[in-house]
């Protein structure tokens, strides 16, 4: 009686050994690249949508330089004019274009950097239209 309990027990030990389970089932491998795919999916665009609002503040940050700078100028110097070459530190190698939408006065004038959209900076820029 006790061998067979004993062979019994090395058969089922044997068993347990041949079926381990040791690795991931197709289907757990599969959901699983579901879910990587869906979170792709979402994460992609955000990413995307980052690159672009990056762009836009710098953008933004140039205009804002640059009406510092010429307030700077016409504030020291009255007879100062506009120059697009005296912004060439905030040109960044010709990424923006500089130039002077508004009138020539200390409390009129208007900077406009381009690099494909504009953005401007000034006491004389036009009020932003409301976004809705």
């Amino acid at each position: 009686m006790r061998a067979t309990i004993r062979s019994y027990v090395q058969a089922a030990k044997a068993r347990s050994e041949e079926n381990d389970d040791a690795g991931f089932s197709l289907i757990e491998l599969i959901v699983v690249v579901v879910i990587l795919g869906i979170l792709a999916a979402v994460a992609i665009p955000v990413f995307m949508g980052l690159q672009a609002d990056a762009a836009n503040s710098a953008r933004d940050t140039v205009a804002a330089n640059a009406a510092s700078q010429y307030a700077a100028e016409k504030a020291s110097d009255d007879a100062y004019t506009f120059v697009e070459a005296d912004f060439d530190n905030l040109a960044d190698g010709g990424t923006y274009a500089i130039d002077n939408t508004g009138t020539e006065t200390l409390d009129g004038f208007c900077i406009t950097v381009t690099a494909g959209t504009a953005s401007t900076s000034g006491p004389g820029c036009p009020a932003p239209a409301d976004e809705d």
